[in-house]
């Protein structure tokens, strides 16, 4: 006889396989019209099995482009997304915990507002204040750089929130430890509070790396030269309005290779990832 909990787990191994298979099926999907001819899938003849076109799609995606409105190769746009992913997730993560640190341990007027002010930012998401953005950027000629593309995306409420809570739970004997070993603020900071967030600053890392990644709105008005956009904006000017001239072939690799990076992130730092996401004793 089968017990009640072997039925309960069998039931919950059958749930998360059938969660997956339906998370996975357009990825492979994706995967497979990438590799088959541009006419069977305009045609709605396409295969469930992969074809024979893999290394000419993805050569061709990587290295010569697509006859959509953007001609650049998708190996340039894969490129302009990592620098700015990259920019976003670290200066955030540098400016936020910076401003935590400067928040609970030291003390100076209106501390309190300033931290409340900073919180209040999260009711102002990018598309409320992207025109008066826009125009600053622009004055700075911040257009079409990395620079543009990256600076007024680094300041996050949020990763200074989780950093102050963190902050506080730090016990006040390490603060006076470091005096006592004449450690001035910045070696405290360095030696003592720098290790201790390393596991949030891998958790934080990952979410902001993604978040970076996926912009598309802030991208979309910062940039108009081909070879400055990212592969968001890439895969959405492959796509034309008549589906006989999109090839479908370049736009599905493309997705495909857009998703790489990302699983890669969080696959190479799982555990730091998760650990940072539920340890609570530092």
């Amino acid at each position: 006889m089968v017990e009640p909990q072997g039925v309960r787990r069998y039931v919950a191994h059958v749930i998360l396989w059938i969660g997956i298979a339906v998370v996975a099926f357009p990825v492979y999907l994706a995967v497979v019209a990438s590799t088959q001819e541009a006419s069977q899938i305009a045609n709605g003849q396409m295969s469930l099995w992969p074809g024979g076109h893999f290394i000419e799609t993805y050569t061709r995606t990587l290295f010569v482009g697509t006859s959509g409105t953007t001609r650049e190769p998708v190996g340039v746009m894969l490129l302009n997304s990592l620098i700015m992913a990259l920019a976003i997730a670290l200066g955030k993560i540098a400016i936020s915990i910076l401003s935590a640190y400067a928040i609970v341990y030291f003390r100076f007027p209106f501390r309190m507002a300033v931290f409340w002010l900073i919180f209040m930012t999260l009711m102002l998401p990018v598309e409320v204040r992207i025109y008066p953005t826009y125009k600053i950027a622009a004055d700075l000629g911040l257009l079409d750089s990395y620079s543009g593309l990256a600076l007024p995306l680094i300041a996050s409420a949020t990763a200074t929130l989780l950093f102050r809570q963190f902050f506080m739970t730090v016990p006040d004997e390490l603060l006076e430890a470091s005096r006592i070993d004449g450690a001035g603020p910045f070696r405290f900071f360095k030696d003592t509070l720098l290790p201790l967030s390393r596991t949030n600053m891998a958790a934080l890392f990952v979410i902001l790396f993604i978040y970076g990644w996926n912009q598309y709105l802030w991208p979309l008005l910062i940039t108009t030269r081909d070879d400055m956009q990212t592969i968001v904006i890439g895969i959405r000017k492959m796509i034309v309005t008549s589906d006989a001239l999109t090839e479908w072939p370049v736009v599905m690799a493309t997705a495909v290779l857009a998703m790489l990076p990302p699983v890669a992130v969080v696959i190479v730092m799982q555990k730091l990832f998760v650990r940072g996401l539920v340890e609570t004793e530092k």
